[in-house]
């Protein structure tokens, strides 16, 4: 059964900037240092910390709720499995609020999809609950 799903938009120009005006302390604050390496090994960096924003910004929305509360932004990170497909990585409040969010008797599983035409970028996310 589907739980939640999330969406966001991001303006690539406006990540380009943050990383202009404020570089690694942007990058530290908003980012997982396995983010960090993976968008700097790749031209256009830009595109592909906008798409892991967006993701960030479709998962907390996924998991909302009234009484949701503020998620930190390195609790969630997108890594990518060994074919290259995007996974949501959750420590923290993010794993815990996802925890508190799946029914006893069931495994909570996320799917996210990346994409991006600048000079925007996008991520979608849907939690699923399996009974296990």
């Amino acid at each position: 059964m589907i739980s939640g799903i999330g969406t966001d938009l991001c303006d690539i120009r406006r990540i380009e900037k943050n990383l202009d005006r404020y570089g690694r302390r942007f990058k530290e604050k908003v980012f997982t240092p396995i983010e960090i390496t993976y968008c700097d090994a790749r031209a256009g960096s830009a595109g592909y910390y906008a798409k892991r924003f967006a993701a960030k910004e479709a998962l907390a929305k996924a998991l909302s709720n009234e009484s949701s509360g503020y998620l930190s932004w390195t609790d969630v990170g997108v890594e990518n499995d060994p074919s290259g497909r995007p996974v949501l990585k959750l420590t923290g409040g993010a794993k815990a609020r996802l925890d508190r969010f799946t029914p006893k008797g069931f495994m909570a599983y996320t799917h996210l999809t990346l994409t991006d035409d600048y000079p925007y970028a996008m991520a979608f996310v849907v939690i699923e609950m399996r009974k296990t």
